[in-house]
C-alpha cells in the first residue's frame, strides 16, 4: 500500500507565512485595545480627580470668609441640618456665588472645547472670535439707553451674543465655513464691537460707566439664587442638545474633505455645534459678564491632562469650572494679604484673576506657532 505523498514545501512554507501574519494581526489588535483600554482608564482618572478637586475648592470658599465656618457645618449646611444662622451664611451668601462659579466655567470650558475642536484652531474661542464682545455691546446699551439690570441685562447679553454668533456666521459663508475664515471674521468682528463699547463707555455717566465696567471685566459679586436659577435652567436645556450633537465631533475634527469622503455631514452638524457653543458662552456670559480666558485655556489644558481624547468636553468642563472657582476664591481673598487703605475695596472681579492666568498662555501660544513657521 502506497504511503500519502507529503505536501509540497511551497505550501508548508505558505502555510506558515499566513499563520506568522494572523498572529501578527492579533498582537496588533490586542495592543490597540490596551492602548484604547489605557486612554479611556487615564481620561476617567483626570475626570475624577478635577471633580473631586472641584468639590474640596468649593467646600473650601464656603468654610472661608470674614466668618469661617467649621468644614462640619458646611457639610451639615449641604445636607439640610444646619441651623438657620449657618445655612444665612453659607447657604444664602456664599453657595450662589460658589456655584454660579462652577456653572460659568462649565459653559465656557465646554464653549471653547467645541469652538477649537470644530474649527481646529487653537485661537478659536468666544472671547478671541467676538462672541462676548457682542454679549458686551447688548449688555452696555442695555444698561446706559433703558437703564436695566438683573436678569433682563443677562437676557440683553444673552441676545446680543446668538446675534453676534449668526453675524460671523453669514459672514464667513462661502458655500460653507472654514474654519480659518470664521475666526478671522470673527475677530474683526470683535475689535469693531470693542469699539462700540468703550464709544458707549465714553458717552455714559460716571456711576452707569463704573457700573458697565465692572461687568465687563467679569465679576461674580453679589450673584444670588435668583442669577444662578436662569443659568442652570439654561444649561440643563443646552447640554444634553451639544453631547447630542457631539457624537459628529469626532469626524469634523479630521477636516471637512476627510469627513465628507467618511459620509460625516459637516454643513449640518458643524452649526449644531457652534449654535450650542454660542448659546454655552451666551449664557455664561449674561451670568457673569465676559470672564476672560477660560474658555481659551480649559480645553488645552484638559487635552495635556488626557491626551489623545479629542475635544476632552467631560474633561473641558470639570477644567473650566475648577479654573474660574479657584480665581473667584483668589479674587475673593488675596486682597486680604495686602495692607490696604481704609475704603478700599477688598474683593477683585473674577476676570481680573482669570486674566492674568490666560494673558501669558496667549502669549506662549503665539510664540510657539510663530517658531512653528504658523505664524503670520
Amino acid at each position: 500500500m502506497t504511503a500519502p505523498a507529503a505536501p509540497p514545501a511551497r505550501d508548508r512554507t505558505d502555510g506558515a507565512g499566513r499563520a506568522g501574519a494572523t498572529d501578527e494581526a492579533r498582537a496588533a489588535v490586542h495592543e490597540v485595545a490596551r492602548v484604547r483600554r489605557a486612554g479611556r482608564a487615564r481620561y476617567l482618572l483626570v475626570c475624577v480627580v478635577l471633580a473631586v478637586a472641584t468639590v474640596a475648592v468649593l467646600c473650601t470658599s464656603l468654610a472661608y470668609g470674614d466668618m469661617a465656618v467649621p468644614l462640619s457645618d458646611v457639610v451639615a449646611a449641604l445636607t439640610g441640618r444646619a441651623d438657620p444662622a449657618t445655612w444665612f451664611i453659607v447657604g444664602e451668601l456664599r453657595m450662589p456665588r460658589a456655584l454660579m462659579a462652577i456653572l460659568v466655567g462649565v459653559a465656557f470650558g465646554l464653549s471653547g472645547a467645541v469652538f477649537q475642536s470644530v474649527l481646529r484652531n487653537p485661537l478659536a474661542s468666544p472671547d478671541v472670535i467676538g462672541i462676548s464682545s457682542g454679549a458686551s455691546v447688548a449688555a452696555v446699551l442695555a444698561s446706559s439707553l433703558f437703564a436695566v439690570s438683573g436678569v433682563l441685562l443677562s437676557a440683553f447679553a444673552l441676545a446680543g451674543a446668538v446675534l453676534t454668533g449668526l453675524l460671523i456666521y453669514a459672514l464667513a459663508w462661502r458655500r460653507g465655513v472654514t474654519g480659518a475664515r470664521l475666526v478671522l471674521v470673527g475677530i474683526g468682528i470683535g475689535a469693531g464691537l470693542s469699539s462700540v463699547v468703550s464709544y458707549l463707555m465714553t458717552r455714559s455717566e460716571v456711576t452707569e460707566a463704573q457700573s458697565a465696567l465692572l461687568w465687563l471685566t467679569g465679576s461674580l459679586n453679589g450673584r444670588s439664587w435668583d442669577l444662578l436659577r436662569p443659568l442652570a435652567w439654561s444649561l440643563v436645556v443646552v447640554l444634553p442638545l451639544l453631547f447630542l450633537a457631539a457624537r459628529q465631533m469626532p469626524v469634523l475634527q479630521l477636516g471637512d474633505d476627510t469627513a465628507a469622503g467618511l459620509g460625516g455631514r459637516t454643513q449640518r452638524g458643524r452649526p449644531a455645534l457652534l449654535a450650542c457653543a454660542v448659546a454655552l458662552a451666551g449664557v455664561a456670559t449674561a451670568a457673569a459678564g465676559p470672564v476672560g480666558f477660560v474658555a481659551f485655556v480649559s480645553a488645552p489644558v484638559a487635552r495635556r491632562l488626557a491626551p489623545g481624547r479629542g475635544a476632552s468636553l467631560v474633561a473641558s468642563g470639570l477644567t473650566g469650572a475648577l479654573l474660574v472657582l479657584v480665581a473667584d476664591f483668589a479674587a475673593q481673598h488675596v486682597l486680604d494679604l495686602v495692607d490696604l487703605p481704609a475704603g478700599s475695596a477688598g474683593q477683585l472681579p473674577v476676570g481680573i484673576v482669570t486674566s492674568v492666568i490666560g494673558a501669558p498662555y496667549l502669549m506662549w501660544l503665539l510664540i510657539r506657532t510663530n517658531r512653528a513657521g504658523r505664524g503670520g
